[in-house]
């Protein structure tokens, strides 16, 4: 795996994992790899894994089941996009809409980019 300079390595492992259960990879109540088989997919300290799972884990997006291995919780999706959307919210809407305005994008362009958006991923 190829990792940002700008992120923790753990915390782009906890959107790799974030992402694969918002894409059904890992769907709700299924197990996920090991923290040692997944840090060898991915090339990383197991301690490194450790501590993604452990941040998903306070998250309530994962959960341990001793000697059996971490599973994806009921409410994993949810949690992750509630998550994402808080974020989003508060770090990133204030700079996309000074863009906009910088860019003079109306809100009707940004409503057709983004219905044609939506049309490229069905």
């Amino acid at each position: 795996m190829q990792f940002k300079d700008n992120k923790a390595i753990y915390l782009q492992i906890v959107d790799r994992i974030c992402d694969s259960i918002l894409n059904g990879s890992h769907p709700e109540g299924s197990r996920i790899p090991s923290v040692r088989e997944y840090a060898a997919e991915v090339e990383v300290n197991a301690n490194t894994v450790m501590r993604s799972y452990e941040y998903l884990q306070n998250h309530e997006i994962i959960f341990n089941r001793r000697g059996i291995g971490f599973f994806v919780s009921d409410e994993a999706k949810s949690i992750i996009l509630s998550e994402r959307r808080e974020s989003f919210m508060a770090n990133e809407i204030d700079y996309f809409f000074k863009q906009l305005v910088s860019l003079n994008i109306s809100a009707e362009e940004l409503a057709q980019m983004y219905n044609h958006y939506k049309e490229k991923q069905k």
